[in-house]
């Protein structure tokens, strides 16, 4: 955070600043070099100190002020910003108050522009909700002040430097070995997957990791609306992103738009990051009109309670579509449901895996594959279980088809 010196120093850069030409970090960091050294002849600086006071600067000119600082510590996963005044930041399932804050709601302000510019993303008065992303693919949601009260709030949903594989997964104990080697065969044999979990369950991380299970020689079309998926291994891929409307009178471009426009680009799979309303709808008609594989996400606390939130919303796409039409449709399009939570140790555990089994008198069964069983807990605290095999895949049309088994 700047103090009176840091805001002085950076006004006096501002005014170095040749607005006529685009300058590099690097010009942008000697002008600061310079004016830190003016100063540091009146006032008495270490090395350190004057490291110091220049990343601050530098990062309140070009990087994301205050907050740069929780976006480069890579053992912080998630950065809630309250207004000006107060940040929050999660490391190791934990949530800790930062002791720095934004010098007012104005440079806040321009922060969220900034982020936003980058992803030709517009936020203002008129649109005061964005979602968007970082550079490093971390996903970002905006409230603008006043419709968030205290402030504008940001929420930074960071992601692994590095992608999680399923086999880092086991070693966490989120998945049993014996589970994960039946989705990779369910994958590679093009089982349509839904993954569900509430939020921070960790989704978005494990379709990542059973992305890897894809054979690298098949055309893959990703659909979000803001690109954060990083799939492992993928070679022939395409990433489609939403586009807002703007003042400027630009068309917003939908998942649905999307989807739609990926079942002409020739895909064998097709993967939407999240659904989250009448794209559910188009989601299953592209897995019921031969493109198997395809994988989804969505927020529900249950096997059972995700086809519900399915049939909603794919009521919100299809009005007049009968109850028992939209049932069916769900029945054939998903295969399996992987059920994932996170528990009171704030571990992220895979908690269920079931297969839709049938549609039978109006209504869709489930077969459970797998369920976890709580066993205890250790002296850290961590809950100790397993997952315990309940049941044996029933539908084997596509193991077959693809000459694997189980």
């Amino acid at each position: 955070m700047l103090d009176e010196l840091g805001l002085r120093i950076r006004d006096v850069v501002l005014s170095e600043i040749d607005l006529s030409k685009e300058l590099s970090d690097e010009e942008i960091c000697d002008l600061i070099g310079m004016a830190v050294s003016k100063e540091a002849r009146e006032i008495p600086m270490t090395l350190r100190q004057r490291a110091d006071l220049e990343r601050i600067i530098f990062n309140s000119l070009r990087k994301l002020d205050i907050l740069q600082e929780l976006v480069d510590d890579k053992d912080v996963t998630e950065i809630m910003v309250n207004g000006p005044n107060e940040i929050f930041y999660e490391k190791a399932g934990r949530i800790y108050e930062f002791n720095g804050h934004f010098s007012s709601e104005e440079k806040l302000e321009d922060v969220i522009q900034q982020i936003v510019g980058r992803h030709n993303r517009v936020v203002n008065q008129a649109s005061p909700i964005v979602d968007t992303r970082l550079s490093d693919g971390s996903r970002v949601n905006i409230v603008l002040n006043p419709i968030s009260i205290g402030g504008s709030a940001v929420s930074i949903r960071k992601f692994p430097e590095h992608p999680m594989s399923m086999e880092k997964l086991i070693d966490i104990e989120s998945i049993s070995p014996e589970a994960a080697g039946v989705l990779q065969i369910l994958t590679q044999a093009k089982y349509n997957i839904f993954i569900s979990g509430g939020t921070g369950s960790g989704k978005t991380t494990f379709l990542n990791a059973l992305s890897q299970y894809i054979p690298d020689d098949e055309r893959i079309i990703t659909i979000e609306d803001s690109a954060e998926l990083q799939l492992v291994g993928a070679k022939n891929i395409v990433r489609l992103e939403t586009r807002n409307s703007n003042t400027d009178g630009v068309t917003p471009i939908t998942i649905r738009d999307l989807i739609r426009t990926a079942l002409r680009m020739r895909p064998d799979r097709i993967i939407v990051g999240e659904c989250r309303g009448a794209e559910a709808l188009d989601m299953l008609q592209a897995m019921n009109t031969g493109h198997d594989g395809s994988l989804s996400t969505g927020h529900a606390n249950s096997p059972a309670d995700a086809i519900s939130r399915i049939e909603v919303m794919t009521l919100m796409g299809a009005e007049e579509m009968p109850l028992k039409a939209i049932r069916q449709q769900v029945a054939s399009g998903i295969d399996i449901i992987v059920q994932l939570g996170r528990l009171r140790d704030k571990s992220r555990r895979v908690l269920e895996i079931s297969e839709i089994d049938s549609f039978t008198d109006g209504e869709i069964m489930l077969n459970s594959l797998y369920h976890f069983e709580e066993s205890g807990v250790d002296d850290d605290g961590r809950i100790l279980g397993q997952l315990v095999k309940t049941g044996t895949l029933r539908h084997t049309q596509k193991l077959c088809a693809a000459g694997l088994k189980i």
